[in-house]
């Protein structure tokens, strides 16, 4: 009788903790706000430049492609110093270690000058950053929220799974406003990871800056997330045993981050970009073209978005589109029975398609290769030529090319999210070509109507990617090869290069599950 007891009160205390897990705090009483007016915004040094330089190009957004990893840094950090009435950034991933907490400092710096600064943070990535966020948020002109929040903050883990359904939908847009005239969207989270910033795991990424009406869009998109009914004030969802004198200062840490001779190298070289001086003085290379933001309805993260409120539907369609040429970079592939369908389809119509993704000695997550491997021998039959990024050949483009050029910049992992369609027309965002950008995440990207980019995609396919990736073929006996080209020799690898029977094991047994939705 005492052990049924006892296992009826575990039973309750489970209940509770799964009743506590799925309930978050009402919503009433948080205000709105939107992007402020563009009488504002046109008369900061910023939207003076933007709205002059779009005038001389009617219909068009200027665009500027950041491959460089640092540069792309610096991009940042100089826009958020010369930012004079707002900042809206939206994020995934916002780590504070050196680059997040050299950005989150400057954040700092701009809100004591009354810059209007509003951050929106998925919230899982955020464990642990709960005192330095609300440290944050107690500033009088910063306002940080949460997206898709857990209630339990100490046990993310345990929240996650009691509220599968809810949790498992993050909000993986990434969008950097400044002062509502210039915009920064694409692959790149803020962690030292993706700004070439450490010896240790690095990403190839991409991003572009763009000023003229597509910033308009990316304004209204990020007002939609900032009020949807996912997005709350994180002093409503903060746990109450969480001191803010647990936190280290942010100034501490930029302060030993400075201090590092390496990081005093870093920091010299980003500073050469002058980015702001040039944007401000029209000597900013951009590329103008008609530009279309793609991006998710926000209520996608309760599972009720609304006919016409998904991206992929949007961008499959302008993939359908192509009757010559389909250029595909993603770091996750996971095409799904429905997606193989529509590749082999467009192959079998006279597409040329070639895809770029990770090797498996390159990806960063093993469990969503499991996804891929079992579709690469249908893809390969129907002529669909594919490449493997090796983890040690990343830099796909040189030093000297001009950073309007479309390049990767080097890394140990591809993270780039990009697509070329007839030598026209480039996606650059944040979507993986995988079942949870599209049916769990919530996404963010451009359409741009530029031959001249579309071809410098093509272009590097062309010459860059065959000597710095494996090439999968199928050998007599219906087998995959990794060939790999290296000086003047052919290597001909019979399992993925560079794994170990473990990795290949794992990710084999993972690939028998059905578990792709979730990938």
């Amino acid at each position: 009788m005492t052990m049924v007891r006892r296992l009826s009160g575990l039973s309750a205390l489970l209940l509770a903790l799964s009743l506590a897990g799925c309930e978050l705090p009402p919503r009433q009483g948080i205000e709105q706000s939107y992007a402020l007016p563009t009488t504002i915004t046109t008369v900061t040094p910023l939207g003076t430049a933007a709205a002059e330089q779009a005038a001389e190009h009617p219909g068009t957004s200027g665009i500027h492609i950041l491959a460089d990893s640092r540069k792309a840094f610096a991009a940042r950090v100089e826009l958020v110093q010369g930012a004079e009435r707002s900042l809206d950034l939206q994020y995934y991933i916002w780590r504070l270690d050196n680059t997040g907490s050299i950005l989150t400092q400057e954040m700092v710096n701009a809100a004591d000058r009354g810059v209007r600064v509003r951050l929106l943070l998925d919230d899982f990535e955020t464990t642990g950053l709960d005192a330095q966020l609300s440290r944050l948020h107690q500033h009088p002109n910063i306002e940080v929220r949460l997206f898709n929040p857990f209630v339990m903050r100490s046990h993310k883990w345990l929240g996650f799974f009691i509220d599968l359904s809810r949790a498992n939908r993050r909000m993986h847009n990434k969008t950097f406003t400044v002062d509502g005239s210039v915009t920064i969207i694409g692959g790149r989270n803020i962690a030292d990871s993706y700004f070439g910033a450490t010896d240790d795991f690095l990403f190839s990424d991409l991003d572009v800056l763009a000023i003229g009406p597509v910033v308009d869009d990316v304004q209204q998109e990020f007002d939609a997330y900032w009020n949807s009914e996912s997005a709350y004030p994180i002093d409503i969802v903060r746990s109450v045993d969480n001191p803010l004198a647990g936190s280290e200062p942010v100034e501490d840490i930029v302060q030993r981050y400075r201090s590092n001779e390496q990081a005093a190298k870093y920091l010299e070289a980003i500073e050469e970009a002058q980015f702001f001086e040039k944007l401000v003085d029209h000597k900013l290379e951009l590329t103008w073209a008609p530009t279309t933001m793609l991006s998710d309805d926000p209520r996608k993260a309760l599972g009720e978005a609304p006919d016409g409120g998904h991206l992929y539907p949007k961008l499959e369609n302008v993939i359908l589109q192509a009757d010559q040429h389909l250029y595909l970079v993603t770091p996750y592939l996971v095409p799904t029975k429905s997606g193989v369908k529509v590749l082999t389809q467009l192959a079998e119509r006279g597409v040329d398609i070639k895809i770029l993704t990770n090797s498996l000695a390159a990806t960063d997550l093993a469990i969503v290769h499991a996804g891929y491997i079992k579709w690469r021998k249908e893809l390969l039959g129907a002529g669909i030529k594919i490449y493997e990024l090796r983890p040690t050949e990343m830099q796909l483009t040189d030093e000297a090319e001009p950073a309007g050029n479309f390049s990767l910049s080097a890394g140990s992992s591809l993270h780039a999210k990009t697509t070329a369609i007839d030598g026209e027309q480039l996606f650059i965002g944040s979507f993986n070509f995988d079942p949870r950008s599209a049916n769990l995440n919530t996404e963010l990207g451009f359409i741009i109507e530029s031959p001249e980019l579309a071809a410098a995609l093509e272009q590097t396919f062309e010459t860059r990617v065959p000597a710095r990736a494996y090439e999968l073929v199928l050998d007599e006996q219906g087998e995959l090869i990794w060939i790999e080209r290296s000086e003047q020799q052919l290597i001909r690898h019979q399992t993925d290069p560079e794994t170990s029977w473990w990795r290949r094991t794992y990710v084999w047994l993972m690939s028998l599950l059905p578990i792709d939705y979730f990938l």
